[in-house]
């Protein structure tokens, strides 16, 4: 049987890759990483060995960077989300290389919600139900959120300008 620690180990390249999501900056990004793994060991008895434990580790690092962000957003006074742009490390032809800086092009102007939707049903196959467990909201919120993220990618990605969203009180 694996330890606690071999367990962490297997996830840090999925926690990796949404902690750069999220802050889109390389810095930033391994310091959250290392942040959640820290978290991780220092409350590892909060953690039932029976449920999903890179849900958890993703809930961790969620409200880590939720955290980060109010900070820094109180000791600036601006929420500042600009960072390094993302690079196509694959060696494929040159329209795949356009393709994947039109798609981090337009990830970029997603909403962080959308863009946490995105990654963790897209990217890191979560299902519905860990991801609305990950961010605190409902299922029926996570579905809406990846619907409108995915045309909101669709729109931008043919040239067309998406649709405004009506805000209704």
């Amino acid at each position: 049987m694996k330890t606690f620690s071999d367990q962490l180990v297997e996830h840090i390249p999925h926690l990796r890759r949404y902690a750069r999501s999220l802050t889109r900056d390389v810095q930033q990004s391994e310091d959250l990483v290392q942040e959640c793994l820290g978290r991780a060991l220092s409350r590892k008895s909060q953690w039932q060995a029976d449920t999903n434990l890179r849900a958890w580790l993703f809930t961790i690092m969620h409200n880590l960077h939720i955290n980060n962000l109010r900070q820094r957003k109180l000791s600036s006074g601006a929420d500042s989300l600009d960072g390094v742009e993302l690079m196509d490390t694959r060696q494929n032809g040159q329209d795949t290389a356009m393709e994947m800086q039109d798609l981090e092009r337009a990830m970029a102007q997603l909403t962080i919600e959308h863009r946490e939707i995105l990654m963790l049903v897209c990217v890191e196959g979560m299902s519905y139900s860990e991801v609305a467990s990950v961010l605190g909201v409902a299922t029926g919120t996570v579905m809406s959120r990846l619907h409108r993220a995915r045309e909101t990618l669709r729109h931008w990605l043919s040239g067309e300008v998406p649709p405004k969203l009506r805000r209704i009180k």
